[in-house]
């Protein structure tokens, strides 16, 4: 009798698997996972066959990604809806010799893999991560005769995506997916690639801003230590699958509503040219509005971006277009000036070197050099020349010859000639006396058989031949920045 009722309790304690063709699949697993022979906190037990050392628990992985939103830009991260399957071997909850009639795994929701161990993997760059739909509806597990256990879990996570954006708009993003062991180093579990395909991405799948490239996965081994505590107080080598997609972003959008904009901008501010120099409210409104409208524009494009330190692709755009609108308003100044001064401006050829150093740093006319003297200091050259003349008319006697009385002071010569000479205003002869023609010597003369050899153009000509000249440079300046821009942009 006691024998028996030790028996007795013992199969209550822990069930019987002899008759295990004739239970159900609930009875079946709860007979397996029963605490006297299955310990959900220890995972899966294996050993090698030659070392008799315990093996790591191989954890296969597959990901099937069937929904991915843009990348936020400002806060560097994108949304990820898929669907995370874990597959390892676990030969405790092997049925297959207990129950041989049965080939088909066993499923079950989450409350078959609440009994089950299951290996705890993380995403390292997550924001954060959840489960879709109800817990008992999005999570599968299937139990296969050989004690092979898959767990699928459809899953929404925001991860980190450290973005370039050195290129922007015609940068390409690598985004990465990083899975780690949480608990196990790799002397305990290892995570691999489930082969051949381990990363599927819905064929229907569409982004509007970007457009997906090729994509790679690879396997590594994470190191942690007491500086590096992403895996909480364990120290040593952690298991790491990462897959890794290249994002380029698509540029129509940027094209029509930033570049070909800011080009008609620019080129609206070419008008100024065409309106004369002293027409000063219509070339004020044109250059301010245009230049105003560029900044809205660019600011517009600007706000989904982080600040960054670096110079981005489209900072270089604004600057050549700013550059550029900002010169034709100077540009405008500088003619209006010219064109408001009243003296004329002496060249010496009319080509572009000398008209733009004569307006510099310009020059008054010959004629008005003689003008800038005073009526006093025209006065006292004419009278000292006169003096000159009347000395020695008064060294000389009624004949010619010198007087006697100036012999002690001053010897002059007999032939001394008269200087003839003609005031800048008048051009009267200051001093003329009847001696010899041939005594007397003309200064201007040489002056008057030169022909000129100087241009006089007036400040509204000069204003006007600037503004013709701009209309041509500016255009030609833009499309050579152009090339410039895009060469960079699509070639280095």
């Amino acid at each position: 009798i006691f024998s028996a009722t030790n028996t007795t309790e013992e199969d209550e304690d822990c069930p019987s698997l002899s008759n295990a063709e004739n239970l159900q699949q609930t009875q079946l697993i709860q007979r397996l996972t029963h605490v006297c022979r299955y310990d959900r906190l220890e995972r899966p037990i294996e050993y090698d066959p030659v070392t008799a050392a315990r093996l790591p628990t191989v954890v296969k992985t597959r990901i099937y990604v069937y929904f991915l939103q843009n990348l936020n830009s400002d806060l560097l991260q994108f949304k990820m809806h898929c669907l995370l399957q874990l597959r390892f071997q676990d030969k405790r909850l092997a049925y297959k010799l207990i129950q041989a009639q049965r080939t088909d795994p066993i499923l079950g929701q989450k409350h078959l893999s609440e009994r089950l161990w299951l290996p705890h993997i993380f995403f390292a760059n997550e924001r954060d991560s959840s489960i879709l739909g109800t817990d008992e509806k999005d999570v599968l597990t299937s139990l296969a005769p050989d004690g092979t256990v898959i767990i699928s879990t459809r899953m929404e996570a925001t991860l980190y995506c450290w973005m370039d954006f050195k290129k922007f708009p015609f940068d390409q993003q690598f985004c990465h997916t990083v899975l780690e062991s949480w608990m196990y180093n790799t002397s305990d579990l290892v995570l691999e690639w489930e082969d051949p395909s381990p990363i599927s991405f819905d064929p229907d799948m569409r982004l509007t801003e970007y457009n997906m490239g090729h994509y790679f996965h690879n396997t590594t081994v994470v190191k942690a230590d007491s500086l590096n505590l992403r895996h909480g107080a364990f120290v040593g080598n952690y298991s790491s699958l990462s897959f890794t997609v290249n994002l380029k972003r698509e540029i129509g959008f940027y094209l029509l509503d930033y570049y070909l904009p800011s080009m008609m901008i620019v080129a609206i501010s070419w008008v100024s040219f065409w309106l004369q120099a002293d027409a000063s409210p219509p070339r004020i409104m044109l250059g301010t509005s245009t230049m105003l409208s560029f900044i809205t524009l660019s600011s517009s494009q600007s706000k989904t971006l982080p600040k960054v330190s670096y110079i981005k692709v489209s900072e270089v755009w604004f600057l050549g277009c700013t550059f550029f609108i900002f010169g034709s308003l100077v540009e405008f100044a500088f003619v209006n000036t010219i064109w408001r001064r009243k003296e004329n401006i002496e060249l010496k050829k009319v080509n572009s070197k000398y008209i733009i150093k004569s307006t510099l740093t310009p020059r008054p006319a010959r004629r008005q050099i003689g003008g800038s003297l005073s009526n006093d200091s025209r006065a006292r050259s004419c009278s000292s020349l006169d003096n000159i003349v009347s000395s020695t008319e008064s060294v000389r006697n009624g004949n010619g010859n010198v007087n006697q009385g100036f012999n002690n002071y001053l010897t002059v010569h007999p032939n001394l000639p008269i200087i003839k000479t003609e005031c800048a205003d008048t051009v009267s002869i200051c001093s003329e006396r009847t001696t010899s023609n041939d005594h007397i010597v003309d200064m201007d003369k040489d002056k008057k058989d030169t022909p000129p050899t100087f241009t006089t153009m007036t400040p509204q000509e000069i204003a006007m031949w600037i503004d013709r000249r701009s209309r041509f440079l500016f255009p030609a300046m833009f499309l050579a920045f152009n090339a410039l821009y895009w060469t960079f942009v699509y070639v280095l």
